[in-house]
């Protein structure tokens, strides 16, 4: 994952503009902090140095399976095995205690999980009345530096998917079962990257029965 470039004042400023005005804007910059704390203690790689890498490896998926379904499948299975994985790091690294509900866990992801592993922090918005779903919006996709997409693939091709699977692996390791799905991209056109969370299910850990 890379440093990425740091997030502007100008489009931190714009993003929040669109923010919901429900959660104290405290609470806000106290994740912001936290994420920024955590990213300062993340080893760095190249922001020009993944995307080349991440072009590569969705260049080589496109040949090998030839179909784009399969292609936004494959990424979106990549990165949930990675959300798996870096739970553990994330809870060693972040300092985050554990959250009340799942509207705090969005903001934690959101705004210190995305910042630690991506480089950038996302806003949280567009609750819908059960709060079971939001949408996150990216001011910047460090995956997607350089890329323009042709047009065969463009709304097609979900280039970044690798991103909605590592949240939702992440998401499975905390015992909530998630669809992740991007709902726009500057790659297709849009204004903003943003990428829709829904809450399917809060699991319960079964430690088995010793009788």
């Amino acid at each position: 994952w890379p440093s990425g470039p740091a997030l502007g004042g100008a489009p931190r400023a714009r993003a929040r503009a669109r923010t919901p005005g429900a959660m104290a804007r405290a609470g806000l910059d106290k994740y912001g902090k936290m994420g920024d704390q955590a990213f300062a203690r993340m080893d760095k790689v190249s922001c020009d140095l993944l995307a080349f890498t991440y072009g590569s490896l969705v260049t080589q998926l496109l040949r090998d399976f030839e179909d784009v379904d399969a292609v936004n499948a494959q990424l979106e299975k990549m990165g949930y095995n990675i959300g798996l994985r870096i739970v553990d790091e994330f809870l060693a690294k972040s300092s985050v205690g554990p959250c009340q509900d799942f509207r705090e866990t969005c903001e934690v992801l959101a705004k210190v999980g995305l910042r630690m592993f991506l480089g950038v922090a996302a806003e949280v918005v567009l609750w819908n009345r059960e709060l079971t779903a939001c949408s996150l919006v990216l001011p910047e996709n460090p995956l997607a530096e350089y890329v323009e997409l042709p047009p065969n693939l463009t709304n097609r091709l979900w280039y970044s998917n690798l991103i909605c699977g590592v949240l939702r692996g992440a998401l499975e390791q905390l015992q909530l079962r998630v669809e992740c799905r991007f709902q726009k991209d500057t790659l297709n056109g849009d204004e903003h990257n943003m990428i829709r969370l829904e809450l399917k299910e809060v699991m319960r850990e079964d430690y088995g029965d010793d009788d």
